[in-house]
């Protein structure tokens, strides 16, 4: 017998502000995060926007001195861990910290550590590259210094699925906690690649917008003059437990964590399979997986990143998998405001999603001013939409092919 999942609590640090009450006004007022890079001097990049965290400071959350010794992707799960925590009032001294585990996604870790310390390499030979080098750097250890902050002693796992990373983070939670191997496992995802190294290697690609002049609107899902996708930075992290440990605690509930289903396009390495076959299985795998009729679904959170081929690709499949249906469906990309964070744009988006069931609330597509004529279904447009959302999908599809699809219900 498969237990029931809620989700308790959320901590979010992204571009569009730190903390959920922040995060949340801007989501639902259309506001964009995407502004000029002042992480590095972006003069010689054909990008040169992204989505900042400029809100963020580690101190709150963590000590001086260990936050030296963390990675910036790595300090972001820390703290948005603990705003988590608290939005949960779970109270770590009353809970067996043995049930407690952590799965994160991630989908390049503490590069901003490695740029940093192959520089020092270069320039000072090997003796002067840091002790700490390789424990900040690598994609586990946001979920393990999060188990250390807090001692959580569970199941701990990193999932690095590109772009897909915290969604196959959040659905192998959910599903470590239907079938009782924990009581509560803190989820989500986190990244930290706004630096040089990174952004050259989207500009090499043209993978991402150059429209430098006007950063707020440079994301633009489904529009006919979208241009590339503009990468982001943060942590979104899920407080994710069972109904009953929930209720024995007296527990606020969110939403419920329904349904979660994976794939592979096994097609190319970074083009979407254009006719969406692979992410029409993850979310008819998601459907499946919480016994529910695809007419039931109210609202879905695109992975829309604002690419050409990525976004026609998506709503082939949404139209594959909703027949006549997908046109009753809202569907919105969160994205335009945010950016890209990576592996953690799962996380983001799971929670728009419960939020949106929480509050009734929509948050639009900004930037769809001319619809690509491919692209016809309804992107709640511009401005949110009051609405009561019983069932809402997010969709995260990742470099490789890797597609994951969460469904989470009103509880």
């Amino acid at each position: 017998m498969h237990k029931r999942v809620v989700i308790t609590g959320l901590g979010i640090i992204s571009p569009v502000g730190t903390g959920l009450e922040t995060f949340w006004s801007s989501l639902t007022g259309g506001i964009s995060g995407i502004r000029p890079v002042t992480r590095f001097d972006p003069a010689h990049f054909a990008t040169k926007i992204a989505g900042e965290v400029i809100d963020f400071e580690p101190t709150g959350y963590i000590d001086r001195k260990e936050a030296r010794r963390m990675d910036r992707f790595t300090q972001f799960a820390v703290a948005a861990t603990g705003m988590a925590l608290e939005d949960a009032a779970l109270d770590l001294n009353t809970v067996d910290r043995g049930r407690i585990g952590v799965v994160l996604g991630s989908g390049i870790g503490g590069i901003e550590t490695l740029e940093e310390q192959a520089r020092i390499l270069a320039a000072r030979g090997p003796g002067r590259v840091s002790p700490f080098f390789v424990p900040m750097m690598i994609a586990n250890m946001g979920a393990a210094q999060v188990a250390i902050s807090y001692c959580l002693q569970g199941p701990n796992i990193t999932s690095v699925t590109a772009c897909a990373s915290s969604s196959n983070a959040i659905g192998e939670a959910f599903k470590m906690l239907q079938w009782g191997h924990a009581d509560v496992i803190i989820t989500g995802g986190t990244e930290a690649p706004i630096i040089p190294l990174a952004m050259a290697g989207f500009c090499s690609m043209k993978a991402m917008s150059t429209r430098n002049e006007e950063p707020e609107k440079a994301s633009r899902p489904f529009d006919s003059n979208r241009d590339g996708f503009v990468v982001g930075e943060g942590a979104a992290i899920l407080v994710l437990e069972t109904l009953e440990h929930a209720q024995k605690r007296g527990a606020r509930i969110y939403a419920e964590m329904a349904g979660y289903g994976s794939s592979c396009d096994a097609y190319h390495i970074t083009a979407p399979d254009p006719e969406g076959c692979g992410a029409a299985n993850s979310m008819k795998a998601a459907i499946a997986d919480a016994d529910i009729e695809p007419v039931t679904v109210d609202y879905i959170n695109a992975h829309a990143t604002s690419t050409q081929l990525g976004d026609n690709a998506e709503v082939k499949a949404i139209k594959t998998v909703f027949g006549e249906h997908a046109y009753k469906i809202a569907v919105s990309s969160t994205k335009s405001m945010t950016g890209h964070l990576l592996g953690a744009a799962g996380g983001l988006e799971a929670m728009a999603c419960v939020l949106a069931i929480y509050n009734g609330i929509i948050p639009p597509t900004i930037n769809l001013e001319q619809p690509d004529p491919d692209c016809d279904l309804d992107f709640v447009p511009n401005t949110a939409r009051k609405a009561r959302v019983n069932v809402a999908l997010t969709n995260s599809f990742g470099f490789g092919g890797h597609n994951a699809t969460l469904a989470i219900k009103k509880y």
